[in-house]
């Protein structure tokens, strides 16, 4: 990791993916307007602008609040130190993860720009290239008991690298066209001594099945969810 700071703003980047040079506008919407590189984009709690970088596809993020706070204050976060900064903490544990095997997007860059007492923060990752979320697989067809026993193993994956994913739902977990799985979206997410929180996790799940069911109907019965323990 690589660290780049000025009296207003911390980056820190992989060099190996993104250059010192680019990494500097990286952050910036208009700057992949400006290059004809914007290759989609999400909204969500904010938009999320997909970009395309000389290694990878890349997913650009701006931290915004939720809830009724976040109509409040929209994307303001209290600083306490780098260490502290979502962004920072994101971008540290997708490496742990990575590094531990687990699959889930690389880090590329993030950044925190400090106003005083508040800061805000991007992070800017791997988008993986032709997969879909469980939710748009599902709507369409069910899925073999082989490939809820592959969502299983990944999941257990995090668990022995002692991430606590506090918001694992089916949005959150992709399958790529070669049938891979992929875990994403690690905001507020930390790593966790112990074994009690888990169970936490796969019941928080369990709940995401069974609120798209009645939301969109997808292709799922309660029986499926224990394939992923076989």
């Amino acid at each position: 990791m690589e660290t780049l700071s000025s009296s207003d703003q911390v980056i820190w980047f992989d060099e190996s993916l993104i250059s010192p040079q680019m990494v500097k506008q990286a952050f910036k919407v208009e700057y992949w307007q400006q290059q004809n590189k914007i290759i989609g984009s999400a909204t969500g709690r904010g938009t999320t602008w997909f970009v395309e970088l000389p290694s990878m596809q890349a997913a650009l993020r701006h931290y915004r609040r939720g809830g009724l706070f976040g109509k409040l204050v929209a994307d303001s976060y209290i600083y306490t130190g780098n260490e502290s900064t979502r962004s920072y903490q994101e971008f540290e544990l997708l490496n742990r993860l990575k590094e531990s095997g687990v699959n889930v997007p690389s880090p590329i860059a993030a950044r925190v720009v400090k106003n005083g007492l508040i800061y805000t923060a991007d992070l800017l990752s791997e988008k993986i290239p032709n997969a879909r979320d469980l939710v748009a697989i599902l709507q369409e067809n069910a899925l073999p008991k082989e490939m809820y026993q592959k969502i299983g193993r990944e999941i257990r994956k995090m668990h022995a690298a002692q991430v606590n994913h506090t918001d694992l739902n089916i949005h959150n977990i992709l399958i790529d066209e070669q049938g891979k799985v992929w875990i994403i979206d690690f905001d507020k997410c930390f790593q966790n001594q112990g074994e009690n929180w888990k169970q936490d996790n796969w019941n928080r799940l369990l709940r995401s099945f069974k609120k798209e069911q009645i939301k969109r109907n997808i292709h799922w019965s309660p029986e499926e969810f224990n394939h992923m323990f076989a």
